[in-house]
């Protein structure tokens, strides 16, 4: 299983499990929200082994502390994501520090963090090894570099920032700071670079694109899976077709399922 439960500036969280062990990628929501999001894909939040945080905006870590309290989860984070997250409230026997570029296993799950550019203390990505399968997560990115590419190709699935369509956001009513900002090296993926590096990985093997973090403001679903699906397209890979790309959804769970319509 690999789904995002919620996705977006108001929160994000993803679930990955290969049936014996379940993970959180993210935990930017309230415990009895996330309780009624796993329910409603059939999960305990009992049968959760570790919560693995990306990094410490607060659309990332909201529930991080209480849901690690109530159901005595490890915290997985850089050393400085946790400094920066020291209020969370997170007990010291949960606090698991990792460090980028380094493989380590929960359960059955084989994980390894890669760094990421985006405004935070030390933030990272997640690819997880479930079996055969390689899923990564890959949001919260002011651009995209060979480095990353190599840590997110051989993914079968994976969830992709596109946050912003670039004219949008220019014409839009951010103020100017916050629009550089997110424009910026270590800022947010806009959709011509989500389009951009879903045609690489996809020239590499991946099958599912689900884009992420989609902005409320500054971005809309169709635009997003509109540059994607045209890129890819022009470079004779067709979407519903040769891949499935879907849209993650702000409020809800969703699922890596075809929602690319013409």
């Amino acid at each position: 299983m690999f789904l995002s439960l919620v996705s977006g500036s108001t929160g994000n969280c993803s679930v990955i499990s290969d049936g014996k062990t379940v993970l959180l990628s993210d935990c930017g929501l309230g415990v009895r929200r996330l309780e009624e999001l796993l329910a409603s894909v059939g999960i305990s939040p009992l049968s959760i082994s570790a919560i693995l945080v990306t990094h410490e905006h607060s659309d990332h870590i909201k529930g991080a502390g209480i849901v690690s309290k109530k159901y005595g989860l490890p915290v997985f984070a850089t050393e400085e994501t946790h400094l920066a997250m020291q209020n969370c409230g997170i007990s010291e026997e949960n606090i698991k520090c990792i460090s980028s570029d380094t493989d380590f296993e929960i359960g059955t799950i084989g994980v390894k963090a890669f760094s990421i550019p985006h405004d935070a203390a030390n933030p990272v990505g997640y690819s997880f090894f479930c079996g055969n399968n390689k899923l990564t997560v890959a949001t919260d990115m002011g651009h995209i570099d060979d480095y990353i590419l190599e840590n997110i190709k051989g993914s079968i699935a994976v969830i992709l920032e596109s946050n912003h369509d670039i004219e949008m956001l220019k014409n839009g009513r951010y103020p100017y700071f916050l629009k550089r900002r997110i424009l910026g090296d270590f800022g947010h993926l806009s959709n011509t670079d989500a389009a951009k590096t879903a045609v690489e990985l996809l020239k590499s093997g991946t099958k599912y694109i689900m884009l992420g973090h989609i902005s409320a403001d500054n971005n809309t679903p169709k635009a997003a899976l509109l540059e994607t699906a045209n890129l890819a397209q022009q470079n004779g890979i067709v979407a519903g077709k040769d891949f499935t790309l879907s849209v993650a959804n702000r409020y809800i769970p969703t699922n890596f399922k075809a929602s690319y319509k013409e």
